[in-house]
């Protein structure tokens, strides 16, 4: 068995925390972006900036489909080509060309009437939030959670250098351009610091907290991970892991690199861990956050 590089970072409800690896070290999040940008989306919602159940203009479904993944829009992950064009370290392609390639066979379902995870989805979810606020996303991440919660290492990596300042050195190969809708860099202590400002009440009311928490249940085990029921709430991916209990939080995956961020509150002492591994097995970063989440 290939040993995997660990980095990983805890916090417990009590106060209590750790770290595995380099403290420093700057990650990709990858899908954990997509917790991010749910939560400006609520904050909004709160704000009454935007309306999460209101269409959006020209289209079938409305923002909180999107942060569910019910909107019925399919995935850019199926296309070979895409894979292809990110193995020769091509430029990304246009949003336009992505979308018109993902949507030539139509949506795979009418929205509010199924789930499939869709990065597309989120690409939309992004654009109607820069639209709303006039902001790039970065700056949205920044003013309604880098700021307040002081996590000063998470920025949007939009282009090649911010990549290779990254930990892994094939980061320097990769344009964060192909991650449509975002790609957040950090520590892994202020991807826990993130997480666990959420479950603690220091970034959403209760009233739209819960409503981030409700969730579409998808069903039991998966092959190779560690999660024996699991379903999705608004950018969150929760359910129950063996060994830990439930888990609300998020994995994430691209060429090179894993991570696993999630609150586990069933814990003695409820405890949020952001892991991060090298290759392209989430599942090896969520069993390592399971063990870190057994051992304190």
């Amino acid at each position: 068995m290939i040993e995997r590089e660990t980095h990983a970072h805890w916090i417990a409800r009590s106060g209590r925390e750790g770290c595995v690896g380099a403290a420093d070290a700057l990650f990709p999040y990858w899908s954990f972006t997509k917790t991010a940008i749910s939560i400006c989306a609520l904050k909004l919602a709160e704000d009454g900036a935007l309306d999460l159940d209101a269409r959006l203009d020209g289209e079938p479904h409305t923002l909180r489909q999107l942060l569910a993944h019910t909107s019925g829009l399919p995935d850019y992950g199926q296309f070979a080509e895409y894979h292809a064009a990110v193995e020769a370290n091509e430029i990304p392609w246009s949003r336009e060309k992505l979308r018109d390639m993902a949507l030539e066979k139509g949506p795979l379902f009418e929205p509010g009437q199924g789930w499939s995870y869709s990065n597309i989805g989120y690409m939309l979810a992004r654009e109607f939030i820069e639209e709303t606020t006039g902001k790039p996303l970065g700056g949205v991440v920044s003013e309604l959670i880098r700021e307040p919660l002081g996590l000063a290492s998470i920025e949007l990596a939009e282009t090649r250098e911010q990549f290779s300042r990254l930990h892994w050195k094939a980061a320097a190969n990769y344009h964060p351009g192909w991650v449509y809708h975002g790609c957040l860099t950090g520590t892994a202590s202020d991807a826990a610091r993130l997480l666990h400002a959420l479950f603690v009440g220091d970034l959403l009311p209760p009233d739209a907290f819960d409503r981030m928490l409700a969730v579409y249940t998808l069903g039991g085990a998966l092959p190779g991970r560690p999660w024996e029921r699991c379903g999705y709430a608004l950018g969150l991916m929760t359910g129950v892991m063996t060994g830990a209990g439930a888990a609300m939080g998020h994995s994430g995956c691209g060429p090179f690199s894993v991570n696993a961020v999630y609150h586990f509150p069933d814990a003695s002492d409820p405890i949020t861990i952001a892991c991060f591994t090298d290759g392209t097995n989430e599942g090896v970063a969520e069993f390592a956050a399971v063990a870190l989440a057994r051992e304190q």
